[in-house]
Parts: structure tokens; C-alpha cells; sequence
């Protein structure tokens, strides 16, 4: 029998909460430092565009590719000791990045630095549904991702800032200091658990750990939120990681401190959508895929405007533009909503893991292959607007396989909650989350 050593949602819970984000926003910052470099790294490395893109695509393959892993490791280990790692590999990372000057070694360095930001995420959301009440966690998880979004905003304007002013090795080694400072906070102020025994530190087998991965799979609601996750995230993440800065200067003429001011509404509008989706998605979790699908139409409009607009868009469109977009940050959040709500606690881990995997997939599609239209479409010449248009329009292949997919694992996921457990999705249809009463992955499987 485990003791509360802090009540749920105290100041404890705020200052170990405080930590994480903390840890996150360094991350996200990290993750985003290509967002301005872009044009710098290509002349620095000697590089096409397609090049450039892999800078991003291997950063994003590798953190994809480990989300499973660390969902694992999360369920076994708990969020401290991963925060801690994952803050000496992004210091090693970028410690490293600002130093090199061959593209293979620099790539290797963005491999490293993915690995570090795979283990950030959904360590901090571990602390988020271990600190707070249940009926706190959605709005507490939008404020997570929010305030991490914070890093973005330092990627852009004052990375810029600091490229133009000390150059690539001083801005890059001074960003990886930050990660030394959040491994310290959390190193002596981040708790697991606020019981006296953490309930998701025993070790499993490695049968149960495959039966596990195999049950969060299986379940209908893990894949609701991983497509959920790959459809909303990526449009805002492919302009905000590589491809807005180049399209706003190169083919909008924009001028470049403009541009890189522009990437920071994203976040800015994040700070209201972020709550409003949350309370939302607490008060009506039947109806949380009408948010999802409303993002994506959103997003899909403005492209559509943007690229059918005869010459360069006006400024108070590509604003537009930046500001609707924005929302499938908060959008995706409900895909991890999904995996709480599907799956029970002993698979948080790997049913996040695997949810968080859609959006990085998607995003690493299409900043590669827009990387590989531009290159194709220019025919090895600077880029035109008409280029970027070409090589953007791709956004369309992913909007519709994921919105498919996104209405078929609804219907199965209702389908198989009302079969499996009729009491938990009556609650559901009357706006209320209970913890299910049967595992369905498992009921599935023999039915």
C-alpha cells in the first residue's frame, strides 16, 4: 500500500511541475534552432536543399523511431532519470553541432540531439498525470506544451539575433549550456511520484513488456491518437522546424528579421488556443475529435489561399496563415489525450510513445520531401516562389490519409469501448472520463 507524501495538484506538485517544463522549453528550443539557421547551414556546409532538410528529417527519424523505446524505459525508470540523460545528450549534441564543419559529422550530431529530445516529452507528461487530479490533466497538459512552446520563441528572434551578432559556434555552444542548468534542477528539485513508493517502478519481464506493447497497439484508441497526432502537428512543424523561414524571405520577400519575428505568433497564439482546447476537451470528451477535424480544415483553408494566390500573398494573409495553423499544436495534445482515455495506466508509457511517434513521422515526410520537390522543381537554381508553392503542395497527400484514418479508428474506437466496456462509454457520451473496467486490446484478441 503506497502513502501520498504530497497532496495531487499542491505546491509540491507545482515546483516538480515548474522542473519539467523548464526542461521542456530548453528542448523545444534545441529542436528548433535550424528554424533561422537554415540559410546559414547551407552556406556553412556547402549544401542543396534537400540536404539541408536532412539536417531535420534524421533529427526527427531518430526521435520517432525512439519513442516506443523510451516509453519503455519511462514505465521502468520514471521521468528523473531520463530527464537527466536527455539533458547531457542534447549538451553533448549541440555542444558538438556548433563546433563541426563536415555535413556527415554535423548530421550525426542531429541524430544525437534527437535522441536526447525523444526522452523529453512524455517524461514530462508522466510528471503532469502523476502530480495533478485527473480532471486537471488536460488543461495541465495544453499549459505543458504551451510554455515549452516558450523555447520556440527563443529559436527564433533572439537565435537570429545572437547568429548575427557572435556567429554559428558561440550562439549554438551557448544554447547547449541551457541543457547543463535543467539537468540540475532536475537533478535536485524533480521527485517521480509524490507517493512514498512510485507505483510504475516495478520492473517487468520482457513478456510482459511485448504484451504490452502489442495490447497498446492493438487498442483502437492508441491509433485514434496517433493519427490524430500525425494530421494536426505536422503543417505548423515543417514551417516552424525548417521550411517557413526560407518561404517567407526566399519566395515571399519577406525581409528576414520579419521572418523571423513571424515564427514566433505561432506560440504566441498557442497561449490561446492551448486552454480553450483543453477545457474543451475536459468538458466534452465525447466530441473531441470535432476540435481535431475543425484544426486540419483550418489548416487546409489558408494553405489553399496561400498557395492558389496569385504572386506573393499579402502580409495580413500569411499571417493568417501562421496564426490558424498554430492550433494543431494544441490539437495534437488531444492525441495523447486519446492514449490516456483508451488505454490503462500500466501502458501509459507505450501508448504515448506510440501516439507521439504520428506527428514526427508526418513532419519528417514532409520536410523531406519538400526538401526533395524544391530541389527537383529549381533544377539545382536559388528557389522561386513558384518553386515553394510546388514543393508545399505536398501538405495535401498527408491531410488526406490522415483524415481517413482519423474517421475510421473513431468509429472503431466507440465501436470497440461500447462492446468491451458499455458503462465506461455510456460516461463517455455524457462527457465523463472513468477508468476502463476492461482491458479491450486484450478482449479484442480473443473475441
Amino acid at each position: 500500500m503506497t502513502e501520498l507524501l504530497f497532496p495531487l495538484g499542491g505546491r509540491r506538485a507545482w515546483a516538480v511541475w515548474a522542473t519539467a517544463v523548464f526542461t521542456y522549453l530548453v528542448t523545444v528550443l534545441h529542436r528548433g534552432s535550424m528554424s533561422v539557421a537554415g540559410l546559414q547551414a547551407a552556406e556553412r556546409f556547402h549544401i542543396s536543399a534537400s540536404a539541408l532538410a536532412s539536417f531535420t528529417v534524421v533529427q526527427l527519424t531518430v526521435y520517432a523511431a525512439m519513442q516506443v523505446p523510451v516509453g519503455i524505459l519511462l514505465d521502468r525508470y520514471g521521468s528523473k532519470r531520463l530527464l537527466i540523460a536527455a539533458s547531457g545528450l542534447l549538451f553533448a549534441a549541440q555542444s558538438a553541432f556548433s563546433l563541426v564543419d563536415s555535413y556527415p559529422a554535423a548530421l550525426a550530431a542531429r541524430a544525437v540531439l534527437g535522441v536526447g529530445d525523444a526522452l523529453v516529452f512524455i517524461s514530462v507528461l508522466r510528471v503532469v498525470m502523476s502530480w495533478f487530479p485527473a480532471l486537471k490533466q488536460p488543461v495541465m497538459s495544453q499549459v505543458t506544451g504551451m510554455l515549452g512552446g516558450l523555447g520556440a520563441i527563443v529559436s527564433t528572434v533572439p537565435m537570429a539575433a545572437a547568429f548575427h551578432a557572435f556567429g554559428w559556434t558561440p550562439t549554438f555552444a551557448g544554447a547547449s549550456l541551457l541543457s547543463l542548468v535543467a539537468g540540475l534542477a532536475v537533478l535536485f528539485l524533480l521527485k517521480d511520484s509524490p507517493y512514498d513508493v512510485s507505483p510504475h517502478r516495478t520492473k517487468q519481464p520482457l513478456s510482459l513488456v511485448r504484451r504490452n506493447l502489442r495490447r497498446a497497439w492493438r487498442e483502437p484508441g492508441t491509433r485514434l491518437g496517433l493519427w490524430t497526432h500525425f494530421t494536426t502537428s505536422f503543417s505548423g512543424g515543417t514551417f516552424g522546424l525548417l521550411w517557413g523561414y526560407p518561404f517567407l524571405v526566399q519566395g515571399q520577400g519577406v525581409a528576414p528579421t520579419t521572418a523571423a519575428a513571424m515564427l514566433i505568433l505561432p506560440v504566441l497564439a498557442g497561449f490561446c488556443y492551448g486552454p480553450l482546447v483543453g477545457r474543451y476537451a475536459a468538458k466534452f470528451p465525447f466530441y473531441r475529435s470535432w476540435i481535431v477535424l475543425a484544426v486540419i480544415a483550418g489548416s487546409v483553408l489558408m494553405w489553399t489561399i496561400v498557395l492558389a494566390w496569385p504572386g506573393r500573398a499579402p502580409m495580413p494573409v500569411l499571417l493568417l496563415l501562421i496564426v490558424v495553423q498554430a492550433a494543431g499544436g494544441p490539437g495534437s495534445m488531444l492525441g495523447l489525450d486519446y492514449a490516456r482515455t483508451f488505454n490503462p495506466t500500466t501502458r501509459f508509457g507505450a501508448a504515448n510513445g506510440m501516439v507521439n511517434t504520428g506527428g514526427f513521422i508526418a513532419m519528417l515526410i514532409c520536410i523531406g520531401m519538400v526538401g526533395i520537390l524544391l530541389d527537383a522543381s529549381s533544377g539545382g537554381a536559388p528557389q522561386t516562389l513558384g518553386d515553394f508553392k510546388t514543393a508545399l503542395a505536398f501538405q495535401y497527400v498527408l491531410w488526406t490519409i490522415g483524415t481517413i484514418q482519423i474517421l475510421r479508428y473513431r468509429r472503431r474506437a466507440r465501436a470497440t469501448l461500447a462492446r468491451y466496456n458499455p458503462d465506461v462509454y455510456e460516461a463517455l457520451r455524457a462527457n465523463q472520463i472513468v477508468p476502463l473496467k476492461a482491458d479491450t486490446a486484450e478482449l479484442t484478441k480473443v473475441s
